[in-house]
């Protein structure tokens, strides 16, 4: 990890600088906040796929719609407040199952949506056995230790979390933070080494028990083991940029494409490889994307094939740097004899035109095959 400055500040300014923020938004503030960044919690990246530039919360993940169409958006301007005020350390035999995510549905925003048990919540992608950083909001700061849970192998995203799911991996007591407490960045942070054997879905579950306060936070986050180094899937992505090596500058019509607004999708097995989409343009009655499929193996791949099934109202018309096959709404794209061999660690990409009725994602995952 690099040299960083740690930056103590007061709970009192903490909290002010949250009830501030709180009452911009015209809701009562909690007490105190906070919920992981990476790996990203439900709430945490259903925020950053919702976030528009005029400042309305409108997600695009499948997951994030459903929790907004049950609870509003209140829930995800206060992303950091998944807390229960009285749980002083009680886990287990307290927090009913099915209710993790929430805190036990005892916050003072409804956060139960984001308990659905489904397999389409944004998800960061990581390697059995590796350190990854950890970082947990610190909106308002306080002494106390981070409990991390992961949910046993072989744990379906399909059915609820429940406490027999998990198994604790490590007590953090009062981690190093950066930044400024009240603000978007500001986090704790800490390095895990994440169990080795482990493969495909996960939940990642901490409890922050504070020390000066009966109040504990819980924060889930869903995770995929299939070789990944981080990156976050399911998610809209409006500072990134991706465009394919050859692609048309404009639309079918001839009417230039929209300014790139990346909203990456993907998954990736155990053969190392990974592929990631992104809709790159959009215009009326049509998009492109941009979809790079990465090498994670420690030794060269010689061919890949992607599948997927595109979006209710969706029909690529042309796409290059790879050869496609459809049936219906079912894609296959495999390499182009001259980008089949991808370096360890590295990736080629491909791109696409496509028809839609403005369904322009993927229905459910990407698989991504490699020999």
């Amino acid at each position: 990890m690099s040299q960083r400055k740690i930056i103590s500040i007061g709970a009192a300014l903490a909290t002010t600088l949250a009830t501030i923020c709180a009452l911009l938004l015209g809701q009562a503030p909690a007490s105190a906040h906070g919920v992981a960044m990476v790996p990203g919690s439900r709430t945490y990246l259903c925020y950053q796929d919702a976030r528009t530039a005029n400042g309305a919360l409108t997600p695009t993940n499948p997951a994030c719609q459903a929790a907004v169409a049950q609870s509003g958006t209140t829930p995800l301007y206060n992303w950091f407040a998944v807390l229960d005020s009285a749980a002083n350390g009680r886990g287990q035999g307290y927090v009913p199952d099915g209710t993790l995510c929430s805190a036990g549905n005892k916050s003072p925003y409804d956060f139960s949506a984001f308990n659905a048990p489904r397999d389409d919540w944004p998800k960061t992608h990581l390697t059995a056995g590796a350190t990854i950083e950890v970082d947990y909001s610190n909106w308002a700061a306080h002494p106390g230790e981070f409990r991390v849970y992961l949910t046993k192998q072989g744990w379906s995203p399909t059915t609820p979390l429940a406490w027999a799911d998990l198994s604790l991996l490590t007590t953090v007591a009062n981690p190093s933070q950066v930044g400024t407490p009240g603000t978007d960045g500001g986090h704790y942070y800490w390095n895990l080494t994440l169990p080795s054997g482990r493969s495909g879905a996960a939940e990642m579950l901490i409890q922050w028990v504070r020390s000066d306060s009966p109040e504990n936070f819980f924060s889930c986050s869903d995770l995929v083991f299939d070789g990944g180094k981080g990156e976050v899937t399911g998610i809209h992505l409006p500072t990134s940029s991706a465009s394919p090596s050859t692609s048309p500058s404009t639309s079918p019509s001839g009417s230039p494409s929209s300014s790139p607004s990346p909203s990456p999708s993907g998954s990736m097995p155990s053969s190392g490889c990974m592929a990631m989409y992104s809709v790159v343009g959009s215009w009326g009655g049509g998009f492109q994307a941009s979809v790079e499929v990465m090498n994670h193996n420690s030794t060269p791949i010689n061919s890949w094939t992607l599948k997927w099934q595109t979006g209710s109202g969706t029909t690529i018309t042309s796409l290059w740097n790879g050869a496609l096959t459809t049936s219906g709404t079912n894609v296959t794209v495999q390499n182009a004899a001259y980008n089949g061999t991808i370096a360890a660690n590295s990736s080629t990409t491909f791109g696409f035109t496509a028809n839609s009725t403005g369904n322009n994602f993927p229905t459910g995952s990407i698989s991504c095959t490699a020999s």
